[in-house]
Protein backbone atom coordinates (compact mmCIF):
# COMPACT_ATOMS: atom_id res chain seq x y z
CA UNK A 1 0.00 0.00 0.00
CA UNK A 2 1.59 3.55 -0.87
CA UNK A 3 2.36 5.58 2.17
CA UNK A 4 -0.44 8.02 0.98
CA UNK A 5 -3.17 5.12 1.34
CA UNK A 6 -1.45 4.05 4.88
CA UNK A 7 -1.84 7.86 6.40
CA UNK A 8 -5.05 7.79 4.81
CA UNK A 9 -6.45 4.50 6.13
CA UNK A 10 -4.88 5.47 9.37
CA UNK A 11 -6.65 8.64 9.21
CA UNK A 12 -10.23 6.61 7.98
CA UNK A 13 -10.06 4.70 11.10
CA UNK A 14 -9.19 7.47 13.44
CA UNK A 15 -12.33 8.92 12.02
CA UNK A 16 -14.89 6.62 14.42
CA UNK A 17 -13.16 7.41 17.47
CA UNK A 18 -15.20 9.66 19.96
CA UNK A 19 -12.59 13.06 19.81
CA UNK A 20 -12.73 12.65 16.05
CA UNK A 21 -16.99 13.09 16.82
CA UNK A 22 -15.77 15.94 18.96
CA UNK A 23 -13.60 17.33 16.25
CA UNK A 24 -16.59 17.19 13.51
CA UNK A 25 -18.94 19.36 15.82
CA UNK A 26 -16.84 21.91 16.90
CA UNK A 27 -13.89 22.47 14.43
CA UNK A 28 -15.65 25.66 13.16
CA UNK A 29 -15.00 26.81 16.37
CA UNK A 30 -12.03 25.97 16.11
CA UNK A 31 -11.06 27.91 12.93
CA UNK A 32 -12.16 30.75 14.50
CA UNK A 33 -10.21 30.30 17.76
CA UNK A 34 -7.17 29.69 15.34
CA UNK A 35 -7.68 32.76 13.27
CA UNK A 36 -8.29 34.91 16.19
CA UNK A 37 -5.37 33.68 17.92
CA UNK A 38 -2.93 34.11 15.11
CA UNK A 39 -4.72 37.98 14.44
CA UNK A 40 -3.64 38.72 18.17
CA UNK A 41 -0.19 37.55 18.13
CA UNK A 42 0.19 39.49 14.86
CA UNK A 43 -1.29 42.60 16.82
CA UNK A 44 1.63 42.16 19.58
CA UNK A 45 4.32 41.47 17.29
CA UNK A 46 3.35 44.75 15.19
CA UNK A 47 2.01 46.79 18.19
CA UNK A 48 -0.61 48.25 16.25
CA UNK A 49 -1.55 49.06 12.63
CA UNK A 50 1.69 49.38 10.66
CA UNK A 51 3.09 52.08 8.53
CA UNK A 52 5.40 50.95 6.18
CA UNK A 53 6.66 53.35 3.42
CA UNK A 54 3.94 53.05 0.59
CA UNK A 55 1.50 53.89 3.23
CA UNK A 56 2.15 57.56 3.61
CA UNK A 57 0.95 57.98 -0.25
CA UNK A 58 -2.35 55.82 0.65
CA UNK A 59 -3.10 57.94 3.89
CA UNK A 60 -2.50 61.09 2.09
CA UNK A 61 -4.53 60.27 -1.36
CA UNK A 62 -7.31 58.84 1.58
CA UNK A 63 -7.19 61.98 3.56
CA UNK A 64 -7.99 63.96 0.33
CA UNK A 65 -10.86 61.93 -1.10
CA UNK A 66 -12.57 61.94 3.02
CA UNK A 67 -11.89 65.91 3.19
CA UNK A 68 -12.70 66.79 -0.54
CA UNK A 69 -13.49 63.86 -2.24
CA UNK A 70 -10.38 64.92 -4.41
CA UNK A 71 -8.52 62.24 -5.88
CA UNK A 72 -4.97 61.84 -6.67
CA UNK A 73 -3.84 61.21 -10.26
CA UNK A 74 -1.14 59.83 -11.93
CA UNK A 75 0.35 56.37 -10.25
CA UNK A 76 -1.63 56.68 -7.07
CA UNK A 77 -5.06 56.32 -9.42
CA UNK A 78 -4.41 52.56 -10.23
CA UNK A 79 -4.91 51.95 -6.44
CA UNK A 80 -7.85 54.09 -6.08
CA UNK A 81 -9.87 51.42 -4.53
CA UNK A 82 -7.60 51.47 -1.55
CA UNK A 83 -7.39 55.02 -0.75
CA UNK A 84 -11.44 54.49 -0.49
CA UNK A 85 -11.33 51.90 1.80
CA UNK A 86 -9.07 53.60 3.45
CA UNK A 87 -11.09 57.01 3.56
CA UNK A 88 -14.28 55.73 4.81
CA UNK A 89 -12.66 54.95 8.00
CA UNK A 90 -11.13 58.48 8.25
CA UNK A 91 -13.95 60.01 7.66
CA UNK A 92 -15.82 57.97 10.52
CA UNK A 93 -12.87 58.90 12.89
CA UNK A 94 -11.54 55.93 13.45
CA UNK A 95 -7.96 56.23 12.18
CA UNK A 96 -5.81 54.14 11.78
CA UNK A 97 -7.10 50.99 13.92
CA UNK A 98 -10.38 51.64 12.19
CA UNK A 99 -8.72 50.53 8.85
CA UNK A 100 -6.48 47.82 10.50
CA UNK A 101 -9.56 46.24 12.25
CA UNK A 102 -11.53 46.20 9.00
CA UNK A 103 -9.09 43.95 7.86
CA UNK A 104 -9.15 42.05 10.07
CA UNK A 105 -12.79 41.53 10.00
CA UNK A 106 -12.56 41.47 6.32
CA UNK A 107 -9.99 38.67 6.54
CA UNK A 108 -12.31 36.31 8.75
CA UNK A 109 -15.16 36.98 6.33
CA UNK A 110 -12.68 35.72 3.82
CA UNK A 111 -11.25 32.57 5.79
CA UNK A 112 -15.01 31.48 6.01
CA UNK A 113 -15.58 31.74 2.33
CA UNK A 114 -12.64 30.00 1.88
CA UNK A 115 -13.49 26.85 3.96
CA UNK A 116 -17.21 27.07 2.32
CA UNK A 117 -15.70 27.13 -0.79
CA UNK A 118 -13.08 23.87 -1.03
CA UNK A 119 -16.00 22.14 1.06
CA UNK A 120 -18.13 22.90 -1.92
CA UNK A 121 -15.61 21.51 -4.38
CA UNK A 122 -14.91 18.39 -2.85
CA UNK A 123 -16.17 15.21 -4.08
CA UNK A 124 -18.29 14.55 -0.98
CA UNK A 125 -19.31 17.80 0.49
CA UNK A 126 -20.29 16.37 4.26
CA UNK A 127 -16.05 15.81 4.01
CA UNK A 128 -15.30 18.57 6.43
CA UNK A 129 -11.80 17.54 6.80
CA UNK A 130 -9.86 19.06 3.48
CA UNK A 131 -11.99 22.14 3.55
CA UNK A 132 -10.50 22.64 7.99
CA UNK A 133 -7.02 21.93 6.61
CA UNK A 134 -6.64 23.86 3.90
CA UNK A 135 -8.46 26.53 6.03
CA UNK A 136 -6.03 25.60 9.10
CA UNK A 137 -3.14 26.47 6.75
CA UNK A 138 -4.58 29.90 5.26
CA UNK A 139 -5.26 31.24 8.94
CA UNK A 140 -2.30 29.87 10.54
CA UNK A 141 0.50 30.83 8.60
CA UNK A 142 1.32 34.31 9.42
CA UNK A 143 2.98 35.50 6.61
CA UNK A 144 -0.49 36.11 5.20
CA UNK A 145 -2.21 37.33 8.55
CA UNK A 146 -0.12 39.68 9.47
CA UNK A 147 -0.57 42.03 6.18
CA UNK A 148 -4.16 42.46 7.87
CA UNK A 149 -2.47 44.71 10.33
CA UNK A 150 -0.18 46.65 7.58
CA UNK A 151 -1.80 49.95 5.36
CA UNK A 152 -0.81 48.04 2.66
CA UNK A 153 -3.31 47.07 -0.26
CA UNK A 154 -2.03 42.87 0.49
CA UNK A 155 -4.64 42.45 3.12
CA UNK A 156 -7.60 43.85 1.40
CA UNK A 157 -6.16 42.01 -2.12
CA UNK A 158 -5.93 38.87 -1.16
CA UNK A 159 -9.67 38.88 1.17
CA UNK A 160 -10.74 39.98 -1.98
CA UNK A 161 -9.45 36.94 -4.55
CA UNK A 162 -10.98 35.26 -2.19
CA UNK A 163 -14.32 36.54 -2.16
CA UNK A 164 -14.21 36.49 -6.10
CA UNK A 165 -13.12 32.51 -6.03
CA UNK A 166 -16.36 31.69 -3.54
CA UNK A 167 -18.31 34.01 -5.94
CA UNK A 168 -16.92 31.81 -8.50
CA UNK A 169 -17.74 28.78 -7.57
CA UNK A 170 -21.39 29.57 -7.08
CA UNK A 171 -21.84 30.18 -10.18
CA UNK A 172 -22.34 26.62 -10.12
CA UNK A 173 -25.88 27.03 -10.22
CA UNK A 174 -26.00 30.74 -12.33
CA UNK A 175 -28.63 33.41 -11.21
CA UNK A 176 -29.02 37.37 -12.37
CA UNK A 177 -27.79 37.74 -7.99
CA UNK A 178 -25.03 35.88 -8.31
CA UNK A 179 -24.05 37.09 -11.30
CA UNK A 180 -23.96 40.43 -9.92
CA UNK A 181 -22.17 39.45 -6.57
CA UNK A 182 -19.08 37.60 -8.40
CA UNK A 183 -19.07 41.31 -11.30
CA UNK A 184 -18.60 42.89 -7.69
CA UNK A 185 -16.20 41.28 -6.48
CA UNK A 186 -14.21 41.26 -9.42
CA UNK A 187 -14.50 45.40 -10.10
CA UNK A 188 -13.30 45.63 -6.21
CA UNK A 189 -10.36 43.89 -6.41
CA UNK A 190 -9.44 45.41 -9.66
CA UNK A 191 -9.30 48.71 -8.58
CA UNK A 192 -7.27 47.74 -5.19
CA UNK A 193 -3.87 47.58 -6.97
CA UNK A 194 -2.77 47.59 -10.68
CA UNK A 195 -2.47 43.77 -10.78
CA UNK A 196 -6.02 43.47 -9.74
CA UNK A 197 -7.31 42.92 -13.49
CA UNK A 198 -5.66 38.98 -13.02
CA UNK A 199 -9.00 38.25 -10.58
CA UNK A 200 -11.07 39.15 -14.29
CA UNK A 201 -9.13 37.65 -16.59
CA UNK A 202 -8.67 34.12 -14.84
CA UNK A 203 -12.65 34.46 -14.43
CA UNK A 204 -12.50 34.76 -17.65
CA UNK A 205 -10.36 31.77 -18.07
CA UNK A 206 -12.52 29.71 -15.87
CA UNK A 207 -15.72 30.96 -17.90
CA UNK A 208 -13.32 29.54 -21.04
CA UNK A 209 -12.86 26.13 -19.64
CA UNK A 210 -16.83 26.01 -18.48
CA UNK A 211 -17.70 26.53 -22.25
CA UNK A 212 -14.53 24.16 -23.47
CA UNK A 213 -16.37 21.27 -21.62
CA UNK A 214 -19.65 21.66 -23.03
CA UNK A 215 -20.38 19.27 -26.34
CA UNK A 216 -19.84 20.66 -29.34
CA UNK A 217 -18.01 23.97 -27.87
CA UNK A 218 -20.02 26.61 -30.03
CA UNK A 219 -20.30 28.80 -27.50
CA UNK A 220 -16.84 28.30 -26.99
CA UNK A 221 -16.24 29.84 -30.22
CA UNK A 222 -18.73 32.61 -30.25
CA UNK A 223 -16.59 33.63 -26.41
CA UNK A 224 -13.48 33.24 -28.17
CA UNK A 225 -13.98 35.32 -30.83
CA UNK A 226 -15.87 37.84 -27.99
CA UNK A 227 -12.49 38.01 -26.44
CA UNK A 228 -10.84 38.57 -29.61
CA UNK A 229 -13.00 41.48 -30.06
CA UNK A 230 -11.99 42.81 -26.52
CA UNK A 231 -7.83 43.17 -27.86
CA UNK A 232 -8.07 46.69 -28.49
CA UNK A 233 -9.09 47.09 -25.22
CA UNK A 234 -6.85 45.20 -23.12
CA UNK A 235 -4.40 47.02 -25.25
CA UNK A 236 -5.53 50.01 -23.59
CA UNK A 237 -6.02 49.43 -20.43
CA UNK A 238 -2.31 47.67 -20.11
CA UNK A 239 -0.41 51.06 -21.83
CA UNK A 240 -2.49 52.55 -19.01
CA UNK A 241 -1.67 50.16 -16.28
CA UNK A 242 2.03 50.46 -17.54
CA UNK A 243 2.59 53.92 -17.81
CA UNK A 244 3.86 54.64 -14.96
CA UNK A 245 5.86 52.42 -14.44
CA UNK A 246 9.62 51.97 -14.94
CA UNK A 247 10.18 48.50 -16.15
CA UNK A 248 12.87 49.48 -19.24
CA UNK A 249 14.84 50.97 -15.70
CA UNK A 250 14.67 47.87 -13.53
CA UNK A 251 16.30 45.79 -16.97
CA UNK A 252 18.90 47.86 -17.33
CA UNK A 253 19.86 47.50 -13.14
CA UNK A 254 19.54 43.86 -14.05
CA UNK A 255 17.71 43.53 -10.01
CA UNK A 256 16.05 40.04 -10.02
CA UNK A 257 14.10 41.25 -6.30
CA UNK A 258 13.40 45.02 -5.72
CA UNK A 259 15.00 46.71 -2.98
CA UNK A 260 17.78 43.94 -3.14
CA UNK A 261 21.09 45.16 -5.05
CA UNK A 262 23.55 42.11 -3.71
CA UNK A 263 21.32 39.87 -6.33
CA UNK A 264 21.81 41.47 -10.20
CA UNK A 265 22.24 40.01 -13.49
CA UNK A 266 24.75 41.54 -15.44
CA UNK A 267 24.51 41.68 -19.05
CA UNK A 268 26.98 39.60 -21.14
CA UNK A 269 26.33 41.93 -23.86
CA UNK A 270 25.12 45.76 -24.83
CA UNK A 271 21.56 46.17 -24.47
CA UNK A 272 19.51 47.02 -27.45
CA UNK A 273 16.84 49.56 -25.64
CA UNK A 274 13.58 51.42 -27.10
CA UNK A 275 12.65 54.38 -28.55
CA UNK A 276 11.58 56.47 -25.15
CA UNK A 277 8.37 57.47 -27.86
CA UNK A 278 7.20 54.36 -27.77
CA UNK A 279 3.72 53.25 -25.89
CA UNK A 280 4.37 51.16 -22.51
CA UNK A 281 3.53 47.79 -24.09
CA UNK A 282 5.60 48.45 -27.35
CA UNK A 283 8.50 49.00 -25.37
CA UNK A 284 8.10 45.87 -23.53
CA UNK A 285 7.72 44.21 -26.84
CA UNK A 286 10.70 45.80 -28.47
CA UNK A 287 13.15 44.91 -24.83
CA UNK A 288 12.34 41.48 -25.46
CA UNK A 289 12.66 41.05 -28.96
CA UNK A 290 15.98 42.69 -28.48
CA UNK A 291 17.52 41.02 -26.10
CA UNK A 292 15.96 37.60 -25.88
CA UNK A 293 18.32 35.76 -23.96
CA UNK A 294 19.02 38.45 -21.37
CA UNK A 295 15.58 39.10 -20.73
CA UNK A 296 14.39 35.30 -20.79
CA UNK A 297 17.26 34.26 -18.24
CA UNK A 298 15.99 37.69 -15.88
CA UNK A 299 12.41 36.64 -16.30
CA UNK A 300 13.47 32.78 -15.02
CA UNK A 301 15.07 34.54 -12.14
CA UNK A 302 12.35 36.31 -11.08
CA UNK A 303 9.78 33.41 -11.63
CA UNK A 304 11.50 30.96 -9.11
CA UNK A 305 13.29 33.69 -7.03
CA UNK A 306 8.76 34.02 -6.43
CA UNK A 307 8.57 30.13 -6.06
CA UNK A 308 11.07 30.00 -4.18
CA UNK A 309 9.85 32.09 -1.42
CA UNK A 310 13.27 31.41 0.65
CA UNK A 311 15.29 34.76 0.93
CA UNK A 312 18.96 34.85 1.74
CA UNK A 313 18.02 37.54 4.54
CA UNK A 314 15.09 35.26 6.35
CA UNK A 315 15.57 33.94 9.63
CA UNK A 316 16.69 30.26 9.77
CA UNK A 317 13.08 29.65 11.70
CA UNK A 318 11.70 30.91 8.81
CA UNK A 319 13.49 28.94 6.26
CA UNK A 320 12.42 26.04 8.04
CA UNK A 321 8.98 26.89 8.35
CA UNK A 322 9.16 27.68 4.21
CA UNK A 323 10.60 24.13 3.83
CA UNK A 324 8.69 21.90 6.34
CA UNK A 325 5.60 23.60 5.08
CA UNK A 326 5.57 25.79 1.98
CA UNK A 327 6.95 23.01 -0.45
CA UNK A 328 4.22 20.11 0.71
CA UNK A 329 1.88 22.80 -0.24
CA UNK A 330 3.22 22.94 -3.38
CA UNK A 331 3.22 19.44 -4.05
CA UNK A 332 -0.24 19.08 -2.70
CA UNK A 333 -1.52 21.65 -4.74
CA UNK A 334 -0.17 19.89 -8.35
CA UNK A 335 -2.20 16.56 -7.45
CA UNK A 336 -5.06 19.12 -6.05
CA UNK A 337 -4.67 20.82 -10.19
CA UNK A 338 -5.30 17.33 -11.57
CA UNK A 339 -8.38 16.10 -9.48
CA UNK A 340 -11.78 16.02 -10.50
CA UNK A 341 -12.93 19.33 -9.12
CA UNK A 342 -15.12 21.58 -10.87
CA UNK A 343 -12.80 22.19 -14.08
CA UNK A 344 -13.54 26.29 -13.65
CA UNK A 345 -12.60 26.64 -10.25
CA UNK A 346 -9.21 25.17 -10.82
CA UNK A 347 -8.82 26.90 -13.25
CA UNK A 348 -9.45 30.19 -11.80
CA UNK A 349 -6.50 29.31 -8.91
CA UNK A 350 -4.34 28.07 -11.89
CA UNK A 351 -5.18 31.20 -14.24
CA UNK A 352 -4.52 33.36 -11.16
CA UNK A 353 -0.93 31.85 -9.69
CA UNK A 354 -0.02 32.14 -13.84
CA UNK A 355 -0.96 35.81 -13.99
CA UNK A 356 0.62 36.59 -11.50
CA UNK A 357 3.47 34.88 -12.08
CA UNK A 358 4.00 36.46 -15.10
CA UNK A 359 3.64 39.82 -13.77
CA UNK A 360 6.27 39.19 -11.78
CA UNK A 361 8.70 38.25 -14.16
CA UNK A 362 8.09 41.13 -16.59
CA UNK A 363 8.36 43.42 -13.52
CA UNK A 364 10.68 42.38 -10.09
CA UNK A 365 9.60 40.26 -7.21
CA UNK A 366 9.49 41.96 -4.11
CA UNK A 367 11.92 42.30 -1.07
CA UNK A 368 9.31 40.71 1.22
CA UNK A 369 6.88 38.19 0.81
CA UNK A 370 3.97 40.80 -0.37
CA UNK A 371 4.04 39.21 -4.26
CA UNK A 372 3.57 35.74 -3.09
CA UNK A 373 0.99 35.74 -0.28
CA UNK A 374 -1.73 36.44 -2.83
CA UNK A 375 -1.07 33.12 -4.19
CA UNK A 376 -1.12 31.55 -1.06
CA UNK A 377 -5.08 31.12 -1.00
CA UNK A 378 -4.67 29.52 -4.13
CA UNK A 379 -2.19 26.98 -3.35
CA UNK A 380 -3.59 25.71 -0.17
CA UNK A 381 -7.24 25.58 -2.04
CA UNK A 382 -5.42 23.16 -4.73
CA UNK A 383 -3.80 21.72 -1.94
CA UNK A 384 -7.24 20.63 0.08
CA UNK A 385 -8.55 19.49 -3.41
CA UNK A 386 -6.16 16.95 -3.44
CA UNK A 387 -7.07 15.94 0.01
CA UNK A 388 -10.20 15.52 -0.52
CA UNK A 389 -9.62 13.77 -3.43
CA UNK A 390 -7.53 10.95 -1.60
CA UNK A 391 -10.17 11.14 1.55
CA UNK A 392 -12.92 10.26 -1.33
CA UNK A 393 -10.65 7.13 -2.50
CA UNK A 394 -10.13 6.43 0.59
CA UNK A 395 -13.65 6.28 1.83
CA UNK A 396 -14.54 4.17 -1.12
CA UNK A 397 -12.40 1.63 -0.49
CA UNK A 398 -13.50 1.36 3.23
CA UNK A 399 -16.82 0.86 1.97
CA UNK A 400 -15.71 -2.02 -0.28
CA UNK A 401 -13.48 -3.72 2.12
Amino acid sequence: MPPTARLLALVHRATVSPFWAWLRRWHGWLLAGLWALQQLLQLVQNQGPRHMHDSARYLYSAQQIADGWQFAGGHNLRYVGYPLFMALWLKLGTGWWGIALAQVALSGLAAWAFYATVRRLAPSPADWRPAALATVALVGWPDVQRFNWYLLTESLFISLLIFSFWALVRMRHASVGRWLLLGGALVLVGIIRPNGFIATAAAAAAGMAYLWARPGRRAFRWALAGLALLAPLSWWVLNKLLFTFTLIETYMQGNVIGGYNHWLLEPTEPLRFPPTNLAPVLRLVYFMAANPWYFGKLAVLKGLTLFFYIKSYYSWSHILLIILFIYPSYWLAWKGLRSAAWLPARTFLVAVMGLQTMMVMMTIDDWDVRFIVPLLPCVFALAGLAIARWSAEEGQAAISR
